[in-house]
């Protein structure tokens, strides 16, 4: 059966887009890129085009786009936007899954970031889905990531939701002390494995490089 994978974060600006892009060119057979929500933008460039600039991938599908860069349902409610129901986001999904091998979505935020008008997250959409579904978390490297990281598994095992594991959004070329010991703690104290490591600056490669590197990112 087709796997959805929701790539969630522990908060905002931790890479969830260029791991997105990275987990769409590291993947084989037929693939769907979605964006439920994308705030910040009313014209131009989003997430998913950048997922396109890095990888060529044209199988991307926008929900809703809004002004503000804001927590969706601020930024709805500012516009005097109605935001779709996370049943829609779902049924769109689901339509994509009925013939593709995988479909990755990307959420807005981190994971309890409100979508819809009853301020409803990532973890009710994935919940309102039959297919086989698991949660990929980008986490930071540095201090702070053990709590948050921590935070947003406990969230998800409290609803019963499936944890694919955890990747660090952006690893230094020379990391520090704290960054060092994260690596090793964050699989000990959360009990999700670390599946990859985006190297800092992946974002800035141009499409060739980054499709070349990206399957070597993960374990």
């Amino acid at each position: 059966m087709t796997e959805v994978l929701f790539i969630t974060g522990t908060d905002t600006g931790v890479g969830k887009t260029v791991v997105t892009a990275a987990l769409t060119a590291r993947a084989t057979g037929s693939v769907a890129v979605v964006k439920p929500t994308q705030a910040g933008l009313t014209d131009g460039a989003g997430d998913l085009q950048e997922v396109e600039r890095l990888t060529g991938h044209t199988d991307l599908h926008e929900g809703i786009r809004l002004l503000d860069p804001l927590a969706p349902t601020t930024a709805g409610r500012r516009q005097g936007v109605a935001l779709p129901p996370v049943e829609a986001h779902a049924k769109a999904i689901a339509d994509l899954a009925a013939d593709r091998d995988l479909v990755l979505v990307e959420g807005a935020g981190g994971l309890l970031v409100g979508l819809d008008e009853a301020g409803r997250n990532l973890a009710d959409l994935a919940a309102e889905l039959a297919a086989p579904s698991s949660f990929v978390i980008v986490t930071r490297a540095g201090l702070g990531t053990l709590n948050h990281t921590g935070l947003t598994v406990e969230a998800l095992r409290r609803r019963n939701l499936p944890i694919a594991g955890l990747v660090i959004g952006s690893w230094p070329a020379e990391p520090d002390l704290a960054e060092q010991c994260n690596l090793e703690d964050l699989p000990a104290t959360t009990g999700v494995p670390v599946i990859g490591r985006i190297p800092a600056g992946a974002g800035q490669l141009d499409r060739e490089a980054f499709t070349s590197a990206a399957p070597g990112w993960f374990l």
